[in-house]
């Protein structure tokens, strides 16, 4: 096994992390005879040879040693290897990929072409994935499919193979990767796609199980987008009930292994745990792919998710749950119903389940209003005597927690507890009271209190204060408390900004002594963004800071331009006098300013509005800069101080086509123009309509990114109404 390993010079090649003399190593570590080691290898291939699905010259290198331990019968865990080679092989470059490709760990160039060489490689041997879709370890008889559809030269016998394989498969899972696997062939040879899409669809029909013909349905929507049948939904739902009732019954168990301390062990962990007493995971990814194809049939697909989330399949209303955060994170449409079957699940006793309701509600703000009573009701039962808001701070882990073991699905766990303890957890609790305070609902105020008074607060919680109206406001001695207990160190920042920033969202006033004391004591490190935080507190207070008025004027000179310019903003609030101010400001609006200093300066003169019409003049070179931010904060300004919408509106509506993360800052403006920006109508009109978030990005996320859509589109509805108002 591994003949002429010692004949490489592994030491000349290179991997993520240096030369490559660990690489034998590592390989042989795959074939070793102990569990834990094998899969130490395996988290040593991904974390340095094939690192974030780089090729270096030593992955190239391993290809002939990989492909010779997946041949041996003897090795243990070769399904992994598998799928290790499909990753290697399977990077499909574009047509403009660059020669070389940056590296941006080590600075190196790494060729292109390695990808290419490794998918010739591995093709040139791909024969041996053949022989594996008939081995009797069904963990390689998963992987193969795949492997076959990504990297074997001969697509047409690939296909006929699979197709003939899932005949004879008894093993569900495997049988479901058989149908994948024609599908994948089939989105990347046309040639085959037709013949194809047409079997999918007779599989779909014909299949006695329903979830291969769920599978097969998903593959052909997958493959034929245009052409899913209008009647999806209900046979999606019935298939998923067939699914349901025949899967009745303890779920198999899976193949213990022990724990080891790799990042592929703990992600394999957190893997069975998610479908640990599930009797049907598989279904989760089938219906992932379904979405996907959907896209923006958005009715379609929430008639969907709300068929899942009234399914007596607790991991159904799971499924739903997640695959609607991605769905509503893309998409616009009428929430109203999901957001309330999700806050129902807060009630259930299964804690993944729950948690998974918690961890979608959050994202939500203003969405999340149809939940606000399922939340409060959660979080009720959770402060009573015992349960979770008496429970210590930092207390154990939710004792309904179930763990599960097994490579494919797992064990089920018990459910310790009952629906009155789940959130003995801080997490459980805080999320929801999370979510409950970010949809704007004020019995989240007296919570938010008990939550102040313990040892820590989820700085979250801090942040989203600034909805809840004047309730909030009793709020503010506990805040200031806790204020005045922030030590004056180099973590000043960290621990004083989320209360600062309460502070300034209640109107706590009365903490003007604790926020000079941190704007007074604050440590070299991070000085500028404690003084900033500090400053806009201030300014939040208004007139009522007034003794702060000698610190504030003693920064406006400050060389930091967020400082100075939120200095001049609390010494406007707290005073209402222009002369220093304004000077303070026109500092910043010079030729040879920064970007960020000349914004700084811009939204501080428009926050002052007309009185700082003087500033007009020196506003102006702003909406010619090259950066887009100069050239939107300026004329937002323009128009604030000046009412000048001539030269003002024609900056705002070419940012908004430039930059799609401008338009809230845009639309805000165009609201207040009001009938003198009526020849953005269109524009408002074409946003309204659109059904994609305009801040929308395939495979990432962000916390606010919802909110800020929703802030989008309330504020274009605002000013649509105030420009059809002034055309009568």
């Amino acid at each position: 096994m591994l003949t002429g390993i010692e004949e490489v010079d592994w030491a000349s090649l290179g991997h993520a992390y240096g030369p490559a003399d660990d690489v034998p190593e590592l390989l042989r570590g795959l074939a070793s005879a102990d569990p834990a080691e094998r899969e130490t290898a395996l988290d040593g291939m991904y974390g340095a040879v094939h690192h974030q699905g780089d090729v270096y010259d030593s992955t190239l290198a391993c290809i002939p040693f990989l492909l010779e331990l997946v041949a041996d019968p003897a090795v243990q865990d070769r399904g992994c290897i598998v799928e290790l080679l499909t990753s290697i092989g399977g990077i499909e470059l574009d047509d403009d990929e660059e020669l070389d490709e940056l590296d941006p760990e080590d600075g190196e160039f790494i060729p292109a072409a390695n990808y290419a060489m490794a998918a010739a490689a591995i093709a040139a041997g791909a024969d041996v994935f053949l022989g594996l879709v008939t081995d009797p370890d069904p963990e390689v008889r998963l992987a193969a499919p795949c492997a076959l559809a990504s990297l074997h030269p001969e697509p047409a016998r690939v296909l006929t193979l699979l197709r003939e394989r899932l005949t004879v498969e008894r093993d569900t899972e495997v049988r479901l990767a058989l149908v994948a696997a024609v599908g994948r062939i089939a989105l990347r040879h046309a040639s085959l796609r037709a013949e194809t899409v047409d079997w999918l669809g007779w599989l779909a029909r014909a299949a006695q199980d329903p979830g291969l013909r769920l599978a097969a349905l998903a593959q052909r929507a997958r493959c034929a987008p245009g052409d899913i049948p209008d009647d999806i939904v209900p046979w999606v739902t019935g298939l998923l009930e067939e699914i349901r009732t025949s899967a009745l019954g303890p779920a198999a168990p899976g193949t213990e292994r022990a724990a080891t301390p790799t990042l592929i062990g703990q992600v394999r962990e957190l893997l069975e745990e998610h479908a640990a007493g599930r009797p049907a995971p598989w279904t989760e990814e089938l219906l992932r792919t379904l979405h996907a194809a959907l896209d923006d049939r958005v009715d379609d697909r929430i008639a969907l998710i709300l068929a899942q989330l009234r399914s007596p399949d607790w991991g159904q209303r799971s499924d739903a749950i997640w695959l609607c955060g991605g769905l509503i994170r893309i998409w616009r449409g009428r929430y109203e119903e999901v957001v309330r079957l999700v806050g129902a699940q807060l009630n259930d006793p299964e804690p993944r389940l729950r948690e998974a309701a918690t961890s979608f509600l959050e994202r939500l703000f203003e969405l999340g209003a149809p939940a606000a009573d399922a939340l409060a009701a959660r979080l009720a039962v959770g402060a009573s005597p015992g349960a979770g808001a008496g429970a210590a701070p930092g207390s154990g882990a939710d004792p309904g927690r179930s763990t599960g073991t097994g490579s494919r699905g797992g064990s089920g766990g018990g459910l310790g507890g009952s629906p009155q303890n789940g959130f003995v957890g801080r997490s459980g609790r805080d999320g929801a009271l999370l979510a409950l305070a970010r949809a704007g609902d004020t019995r989240a105020v007296p919570l938010l209190a008990r939550a102040l008074e313990e040892r820590e607060v989820r700085r979250e919680l801090l942040y989203a204060m600034d909805g809840l109206g004047p309730s909030a406001a009793m709020l503010a001695p506990l805040l200031r408390r806790r204020l005045a207990e922030v030590e004056l160190d180099e973590r000043l920042y960290d621990r004083a900004a989320p209360l600062l920033y309460a502070l300034a969202a209640v109107r706590g006033s009365q903490a003007v002594p604790e926020v000079l004391r941190v704007l007074r004591g604050a440590p070299a490190n991070r000085r500028d963004w404690v003084r900033e935080s500090a400053l806009r507190t201030l300014a939040a207070f208004g007139p009522a800071a007034q003794k702060a008025v000698p610190d504030i004027r003693g920064l406006l000179a400050a060389e930091s331009a967020t400082v100075a310019t939120a200095a001049a903003r609390a010494l406007w609030a707290a005073e209402g006098d222009l002369g220093e101010v304004l000077t303070a400001l026109e500092r910043w609006l010079r030729p040879g300013a920064s970007g960020a200093d000349w914004c700084s300066a811009a939204q501080a003169l428009g926050e002052i509005g007309p009185a700082a019409a003087s500033t007009a003049l020196a506003l102006g070179p702003g909406l010619a800069s090259r950066d887009l931010w100069v050239r939107v904060r300026s004329a937002a300004a323009l128009w604030r101080v000046s009412g000048d919408a001539a030269a003002a509106l024609p900056v705002l509506l070419a940012a908004w086509e430039e930059n799609r993360h401008a338009r809230v800052d845009v639309a805000e403006c165009l609201a207040e123009m009001g009938p003198a920006a009526s020849q953005a109508q269109l524009v408002i009109l074409t946003e309204l309509t659109r059904r994609r978030r305009h801040n929308a990005r395939e495979g990432a996320s962000g916390s606010h990114d919802i909110h800020l859509d929703e802030k989008l589109l309330t504020v274009c509805r605002a000013a649509l109404a105030r420009m059809e108002r002034g055309a009568f």
